[in-house]
Order: C-alpha cells, then sequence, then structure tokens
C-alpha cells in the first residue's frame, strides 16, 4: 500500500470526517497510517505554531506521532480559497515540497491518507490546482458527496473530471451533511446508477462535529482496502 487521496464535491462535504473513519478503519485493520492535510486554510496559533483543526482531527486519527509541519506543510490564518491566502502571505504553494513530505511520511508508515482542499479543481495557486496535487503524488483517490440538493450534478462533473485524470478511481463514499435533506436515500440509488462501474463504498451518517466516534462500521472495508492497493 502506498497512499489515497481523498477529495470532495465540493468544500464543507465531510472531507475530513470522512478521512478520520477511513483512518480508523485501517488502524483498526493493524495498519500504520500516517496522514496529510496538505494545504488548510483557516488556522488558529498553538504554542506559535498555526494548525488547521482538520489537520489536527486527521493526527489524532492517526497511530503514528509525526510533526505537525510534515502533515500541513501549507497552512494559513484566514479562513478563504487556499491560493489567495497564500499570495497574501507572500508564499507559493509547491507540489514539490508537498511530495517529498508525502515521500517521508510513505517510508515510515503502510498507508498514507492524503485529505484535499475544497474540490477537486480547488486552485492552489495560479497554475495549479487540488487535481495536479493527486497526479503529482499518483495516488488513487476517493470521493466524499456531500447529500444536499444540487449533489447530483456536482458529484457527476466531478467524476468525470477525476476520470479525465488517469488516476484509479477507488470509489465514492455518501456523506449526510444536511438533517434536513429528505431526499438522502434516492439520492444515493441515483448515483449507484449513474456511477454503476465505480465502487460504493458505504454511507456515513450526520453528525454535528468531528468525535471519536467509530462510523467506519459503516462502510465497506474490503472494496476500500482494495482500492488502495
Amino acid at each position: 500500500m502506498s497512499g489515497i487521496f481523498i477529495t470532495g464535491t465540493d468544500t464543507e462535504v465531510g472531507k475530513t470526517v470522512t478521512s478520520t473513519q477511513l483512518i480508523r478503519l485501517l488502524v483498526d485493520e493493524g495498519m500504520k497510517v500516517a496522514v496529510m492535510k496538505p494545504v488548510a486554510s483557516g488556522a488558529k496559533k498553538v504554542a506559535g505554531i498555526l494548525k488547521n483543526d482538520d489537520a489536527l482531527s486527521l493526527m489524532q486519527a492517526s497511530n503514528l506521532q509525526v510533526d505537525y509541519e510534515m502533515i500541513n506543510p501549507y497552512v494559513f490564518e484566514s479562513a478563504i480559497a487556499p491560493h489567495i491566502a497564500a499570495q497574501s502571505s507572500g508564499i507559493e504553494i509547491e507540489l514539490d515540497n508537498i511530495q517529498k513530505k508525502y515521500l517521508q511520511l510513505q517510508k515510515v508508515s503502510d498507508v498514507v491518507v492524503v485529505e484535499g482542499v475544497g474540490g477537486w479543481y480547488s486552485p492552489l495557486s495560479m497554475h495549479s490546482t487540488a487535481s495536479d496535487l493527486a497526479e503529482a503524488l499518483s495516488l488513487p483517490v476517493i470521493l466524499v458527496v456531500g447529500l444536499r440538493l444540487g449533489c447530483l450534478n456536482h458529484a457527476l462533473l466531478t467524476v468525470q473530471a477525476i476520470r479525465q485524470s488517469g488516476l484509479k478511481f477507488a470509489g465514492w463514499i455518501a456523506n449526510h451533511i444536511d438533517n434536513e435533506f429528505s431526499s438522502g436515500d434516492e439520492t444515493i440509488k441515483t448515483l449507484q446508477h449513474y456511477l454503476h462501474d465505480i465502487s460504493y463504498l458505504g454511507t456515513l451518517p450526520f453528525y454535528k462535529k468531528i468525535e471519536n466516534k467509530h462510523y467506519s462500521h459503516t462502510l465497506n472495508k474490503q472494496l476500500i482496502i482494495n482500492g488502495i492497493n
């Protein structure tokens, strides 16, 4: 195993919660699991170091202790688009730097779970996007579909883009992000119809915040492991 890249149909669709569940699932299988949140916007200083809550959640779920800077090499205080935050900070997000840190994590783990930023084409700079990062790392991709009105269009467009990248498509996960969305089951069935040749890895329930709960039993463990291999 090497790693897996988690992307989403948009921002705020539950990539971090999904990633933490995947991490716990793999840890439960006895694997040494490293994590990465290469780029993150929205952070606070902890002991003088900017730290992002999503990156910290991934670290908490992991069973490897690694310096924060390895897991989240590009972190910005303002919760705005990362390429804009980088420009305001006078920083260039470099894919080579992320790749080097990924390879270091790969050496000390069985698998690295990498959480992307925003959606598949979210810009990281004026000449690179999250999709370029996934391609630079050459990782299988899992798509998180946030179940809400409009997600069908977003999901099908994102699937088309991932296919065009040539990367292995490890599967998709449905995530209940809106407790008042009443068409969740029908939406999942529609996606299963249109994405019949892509592994449906399961559904995560609605939650109010990230907690140390094991929802991973709702995911198809064997399909996930097969997708990473």
